[in-house]
């Protein structure tokens, strides 16, 4: 039957080193057996050593792209990516209100998992304000949850209060990813508070490597999949933060420096 085979979307910028971005969302939609469609968003020129240029595409593009796909396709769960700028960002929610691509799960792509800020003020107003209310799943690293909830994290009782004010947001379920540095930690604790109420933390161990590129894509890429083919919310979490777990600690040889993540462990 045409369409019956559970389709994606990512909504996110092209990373041409392979490690992160739209292509790390491909990778994991394609060993979660599920068909992965794009919207581009931007084009990043870089290597395991950095980021040297990038472009945005024009929003007249942008929205012909959705505009395809929904004319085509059957999507039947959606991810956003890194999204620059505000307009780019209006563009993105617009569209998505406009056609039905299924559950939203947003990877608030706001600061490194080292701090360092990504976005302008604008954009992360408008990302706040706009696009996090119609997530499904908000998936966070430790310093973006912090800079949401506009507070300091220090204790498991914090992340907690930050998951519920994440939740007043707007957002229906929450993951804070666990801080993870070097030197300082043994185990990384990530909590998940459910729309139900539900909560559970998930603990795994810290992976001594550089090989780390592109694990925020590839957690809320899987996630994305599992809930196109029905998984629940609570069990399409913990699959992909397994996912992502193999995948950190069954390094893969690729690339000089910062390197991506093996997304072909098991």
């Amino acid at each position: 039957m045409t369409n019956d085979f559970p389709q994606v979307l990512t909504i996110a910028g092209s990373d041409s080193d392979g490690s992160a971005g739209m292509q790390a969302d491909l990778h994991t939609f394609f060993m979660h057996h599920t068909y992965g469609a794009s919207v581009i968003t931007a084009c990043v020129a870089g290597n395991s050593f950095g980021i040297h240029d990038s472009v945005s595409m024009p929003v007249s593009f942008i929205n012909q792209e959705f505009k395809d796909l929904a004319d085509d396709f059957k999507i039947l769960a959606s991810k956003t990516g890194m999204l620059a700028d505000a307009e780019l960002i209006r563009t993105v929610v617009e569209n998505y209100k406009k056609y039905d691509f299924g559950p939203l799960v947003v990877d608030p792509v706001i600061m490194t998992k080292h701090g360092a800020m990504l976005l302008e003020q604008a954009a992360y107003d408008t990302l706040k304000e706009e696009l996090i209310p119609l997530a499904t799943v908000l998936t966070p690293n430790f310093y973006e949850a912090q800079k949401l909830a506009d507070m300091e994290i220090n204790s498991d009782e914090d992340t907690k209060v930050a998951a519920k004010k994440l939740r007043d947001l707007g957002a229906k379920n929450v993951i804070i990813k666990g801080k993870h540095v070097a030197g300082e930690t043994d185990v990384v604790k990530d909590y998940v508070l459910l729309e139900s109420g539900e909560d559970f933390w998930i603990e795994g161990p810290y992976y001594h490597t550089e090989h780390k590129n592109g694990t925020g894509d590839s957690l809320s890429a899987a996630i994305t999949s599992e809930i196109a083919k029905g998984t629940s919310i609570a069990d399409a979490i913990r699959i992909a933060d397994d996912y992502v777990d193999k995948a950190i600690k069954n390094e893969i040889s690729v690339a000089h420096k910062f390197g991506p993540i093996n997304h072909w462990a098991k």
